[in-house]
This record gives C-alpha cells, structure tokens and sequence, in this order.
C-alpha cells in the first residue's frame, strides 16, 4: 500500500499540484511542535497524513468540485457570477464554503482554525492558484497539517 498512488493524487498532479507542493506548503507555516520537533519529522509525517487523505473518496469529491466550479466560473457559465465578483469585488464566498466543509471534513474545528491561518497566508502552491481552487488545496494543507500536530501531541508523553 506503500507505493500505492491515491487517485486524487494523480488528478491534483494533471493540474500542477505535487504531493511536495502541498507539503512545501504546509511547511511554510510550520512551527516546532512537541513530536514534530524539525521540519524532516514534519515531512514524513505530513507525506503520510496526504496520503491517507487523498484516498478519501468524500475530499476527492469535494476537491473535483471545486475544480470543476472553477472552470465554469472561468468560462462564464455560472448564473450571475460575473468576473468581477468572481475575482473577488464584492467578494465570492462560496470558495471560502468550500474550504470551510474540506477543513471541517478532515480535521474537525482544528482543521477550520488552520484554513483560517492557510487561507489569510497564501503559502507556497496557494499563492499560485485561483480563487476557488486556492481554498480548497488550501482546506487540503491546513487540514493534513492539523491533523498531524494532533496525532503528533497525542502520541507524545507530556506527563512527568
């Protein structure tokens, strides 16, 4: 199962998105942690938590969605979506809806609080992408990243 490539992992990589840029991503916003005490630790187990979230059928579906919104949204074909309010005056925010129920979704309110901090940075591959997109991948980062600082404080004996 180890060498096993996570279909989502495939479809994000057809539209730019490595497993290492959604890593490189979350590694801009890391911070020492007890069980992640360097950014090595934080690699390998951030590999591990994408893999084991991009197998999940419910983001992979959430994801797709996304992508497939912001292609209509692009080409015009969403009702009363214009382009500039698309772009962001007055602003969308059914991308931030999206983000919202991926980040929920994978890491529960820790994961939202970690949108909230992915979302206002922009780091690494998020910066690149489109509105809709962006939260999104963006809800994909903060919620394998929150996850891993959970299990990684659980799995660390703070008692003395």
């Amino acid at each position: 199962m180890k060498n096993h490539i996570p279909p989502l992992l495939t479809y994000l990589e057809a539209r730019g998105i490595s497993l290492q840029s959604l890593i490189d991503s979350a590694l801009e916003m890391y911070v020492p942690h007890p069980g992640i005490e360097t950014p090595e630790k934080a690699t390998e187990l951030l590999t591990e938590e994408f893999l084991d979230i991009l197998q999940d059928v419910n983001v992979s579906t959430l994801i797709v969605a996304a992508f497939h919104a912001q292609e209509e949204a692009q080409n015009g074909r969403i009702p009363g979506l214009t382009m500039e309010r698309f772009m962001g005056r007055p602003g969308l925010v059914a991308d931030e809806l999206i983000g919202i129920a991926i980040a929920t979704y994978i890491g529960g309110s820790r994961g939202m609080f970690e949108f909230v901090r992915f979302d206002q940075a922009k780091p690494g591959i998020l910066k690149e992408l489109p509105p809709l997109t962006n939260d999104a991948i963006g809800a994909l980062v903060a919620g394998a990243s929150s996850n891993v600082y959970t299990k990684a404080l659980k799995n660390t004996d703070t008692t003395t």
